[in-house]
């Protein structure tokens, strides 16, 4: 079990390393969601990911993608999106990823995971600012959620 704090990595770097290891057959849990990098202009990615949620099928709506407001939703969504979805290895391999909102107790050791941090040279956004700009209400107890899966 490989447990990873997302704090200032950027997200597809961190995305794709992550969807390695689980392709292999590890066991991934990513604490600390909300404080992921996306690099960038924030008003782009903010009306980039607008967009996306505005997508809908004309004749059946509910068969329109998905794409969540909450940060560790988010990043598993994103993650999907680099896994070979419409096989069964990559669904097998999803099962096994774990994402969570803050730190629960549980982690407290977490290992470092050898993926570029960001520097804070150049604009970004976090990923829990994000959420906030898509209408994600931030309380209390969000922050240390139950596993999503």
């Amino acid at each position: 079990m490989l447990v990873v704090d997302g704090t200032n990595h950027v997200l597809g770097r961190l995305g794709s390393q992550i969807a390695k290891k689980i392709l292999n057959g590890e066991e991934v849990h990513l604490i600390n969601s909300e404080n992921i990098v996306i690099t960038g202009s924030p008003q782009s990615i903010i009306e980039k990911y607008k967009q996306r949620r505005r997508i809908k099928h004309k004749g059946r709506p509910e068969k329109s993608p998905n794409w969540p407001r909450v940060p560790n939703m988010l990043v598993r969504r994103i993650i999907r999106g680099m896994l070979p979805w419409k096989s069964a290895t990559g669904r097998e391999a999803f099962k096994k990823l774990k994402t969570y909102t803050g730190n629960p107790g549980k982690f407290e050791s977490a290992k470092e995971f050898q993926v570029a941090k960001f520097n804070g040279n150049s604009r970004f956004i976090t990923l829990g600012e994000l959420c906030r700009q898509l209408g994600y209400q931030v309380n209390e107890t969000s922050f240390i959620s139950s596993p999503s899966s």
